[in-house]
């Protein structure tokens, strides 16, 4: 009885033991971690980027901001908090909030600024104890429920205290102790997740799921603002001239960046709108620049966004805190560079030139091949039948539809935008493309552009070859992925390197062209067998006979075109070695 009494309790030890290693792992930091004998480099240790990031695939995957769960900070990186200063404005009107606080936040790598009133503070504080005292109720919803699983048991949730001391009895020499109990109070709430992931505590320090994605960019001002809809007026509604009646508002998210602002969706977190910063980028505030009441104006070159205020110093601090970051983090974008170009000179950047497409396809194809999230593509034309890679030696699988559908089974967004041609003057049949890829996965996007009926369009198309793949590999100024386009340094007149290869089988046509007498030039091209590929790893290489009754040569020699170089090398040496596999042999397409 005693041993296993003794048993007992040691097992009962090892358990207690177990629980609480349990307990100092998950609450355990891994940046106090030290291991003896290695050496590490402080920088990485104090890189936010080497810590935590959110990929930039999550611009696809946003949510409603009222829905939990999800990731809008950074993992295991805390929020610092400073009041930097106060701002008194003084009115003819009794103002229940005179000062404006200027907080700084940082986390990671990401420092930005807002502007909040004490009578903010304490609206926060009432939403929090609100939500608080509703997350105990177990009401019988799906995000409710999910609301509740995601806070731990243990988390703290005793609401830090909120200053009592009405603000205008504030005087100037209790500032910086004000400032300091506010401090104080936003840096306990951003400390429990339990608070720092409601919703109304990111809309109050200015934050959404974007705002922490590295290859973004920057954080700049964001929050919520009500925007006219397109900036056009409601039909039917004119007649009442230029009232507020007279157009649609909604309320957004607005995110400014370095390069681009744009507005999401609340309800669904889906980004609806994105103005692009160039040289005609402006600002402008006032009912006679917007035709709205404490209104903000934002242009440039292609678009305007037409926002309204609460007031007009709200509207003053959307303008400034706007102009003030896009002139420090986006002034490249803000004036014309050279030869008339948006974007300025980057000195060593790595780059590669091509002159035929042979080397340029089969680059595309391995970039492609290694997209992690994105493939962006704009061609005049582009056949989704083109083999990028030749000779074709592994099947379809470097043909450029296998490519994209491969991709896009794995999760990388594809967005190919084609010329929309003139149907009666061109024959590139660019709705066949957008159809055949469109089929191919729900992660490919295709669109044409210009629509020439409703734009009133006719005389200009779209001559970008581009394909860029993660934002970080661009081939500019490049090829069609079309037909025709493929080119090595033989160049030959016609690109038949896609088509199916078949035996030639010996004809008239085969047997003149074998008669003829030698040139000095045609001995050029003499090649052994010894140098030939090895056909039998061809897959579409030396087919049987009962395909033999369509030839290459045949045709050229019907057109009068059988000494025109027209023919790979790939089909010409199989030819040779169907027919004469002797090392003597030329090469008939010489």
């Amino acid at each position: 009885m005693s041993l296993r009494a003794e048993s007992h309790a040691a097992t009962s030890t090892l358990k207690k033991i177990a629980a609480d290693m349990s307990n100092i792992i998950e609450s355990l930091d891994t940046r106090e971690l030290h291991v003896e004998g290695e050496e590490v480099d402080s920088e990485v240790l104090n890189d936010p980027k080497g810590t935590a990031c959110i990929p930039f695939s999550a611009i696809y995957h946003t949510h409603g901001f009222k829905e939990p769960g999800t990731q809008t900070y950074l993992t295991g990186c805390p929020v610092r908090v400073r009041v930097l200063e106060v701002e008194r404005f003084t009115s003819t009107k009794k103002v229940p909030s005179p000062n404006v606080y200027t907080i700084e936040l940082t986390h990671g790598e990401f420092t930005w600024q807002v502007k909040r009133k004490f009578k903010h503070f304490q609206e926060l504080h009432r939403e929090l104890l609100r939500y608080k005292a509703f997350v105990r109720i177990p009401i019988p919803t799906r995000s409710h429920t999910v609301r509740r699983q995601s806070i731990k048991r243990g988390e703290p949730r005793q609401m830090p205290s909120l200053p009592h001391t009405a603000e205008s009895t504030v005087r100037e020499e209790h500032f910086s102790s004000r400032r300091k109990q506010l401090e104080d109070y936003l840096s306990n709430i951003l400390k429990m997740p339990m608070y720092k992931n409601y919703h109304g505590t990111m809309e109050f320090v200015g934050v959404s799921q974007l705002s922490f994605i590295h290859d973004l960019g920057p954080k700049g001002i964001e929050g919520f603002i009500m925007k006219r809809s397109g900036g056009h007026r409601i039909p039917g509604l004119n007649c009442c001239g230029q009232g507020r009646m007279c157009y649609r508002w909604s309320k957004r998210w607005l995110v400014v960046k370095d390069s681009f602002l744009m507005y999401m969706k609340p309800d669904s977190g889906a980004i609806s709108f994105v103005l692009l910063v160039d040289k005609e980028f402006n600002i402008k505030i006032g009912q006679k620049e917007t035709e709205t009441k404490y209104g903000l104006q934002i242009d440039n070159l292609s678009r305007s966004l037409i926002l309204k205020c609460n007031s007009y110093r709200h509207a003053q601090w959307w303008r400034q805190g706007i102009d003030e970051f896009i002139r420090k983090h986006g002034k490249d974008f803000l004036t014309e560079h050279r030869f008339g170009s948006y974007a300025a000179v980057q000195e060593n950047t790595l780059a590669k030139w091509y002159v035929n497409a042979k080397w340029y396809f089969e680059d595309v194809a391995n970039a492609m091949e290694a997209a992690k999230e994105e493939i962006f593509i704009t061609d005049w034309w582009l056949s989704p039948e083109i083999f990028m890679k030749r000779p074709v030696v592994e099947g379809n699988r470097w043909r450029l539809d296998c490519i994209l559908k491969r991709k896009a089974q794995q999760g990388v967004r594809i967005f190919v935008m084609l010329y929309k041609e003139v149907e009666l003057a061109l024959g590139i049949n660019s709705e066949y493309s957008k159809r055949t890829l469109m089929r191919l996965h729900p992660n490919i996007k295709v669109m044409r552009h210009p629509d020439h009926v409703s734009s009133s369009v006719y005389l200009w198309a779209h001559h970008e070859k581009l394909v860029i793949v993660d934002q970080s590999v661009a081939f500019v100024g490049g090829i069609d992925l079309a037909y025709g386009r493929w080119d090595d340094d033989e160049h030959r007149l016609t690109d038949v390197g896609s088509v199916k290869r078949m035996t030639a089988v010996k004809s008239v046509s085969s047997a003149n062209l074998a008669s003829q007498t030698l040139s000095p030039e045609s001995h050029m091209f003499e090649r052994s067998t010894d140098d030939a590929p090895d056909i039998s790893k061809m897959k579409g290489v030396g087919k049987s006979r009962k395909f033999s009754r369509f030839s290459i040569y045949k045709h050229l020699h019907k057109h009068g075109m059988h000494h025109a170089d027209s023919v790979s090398s790939i089909d010409s040496d199989s030819s040779i070695l169907a027919e004469e596999p002797s090392p003597a042999t030329t090469n008939t397409a010489a």
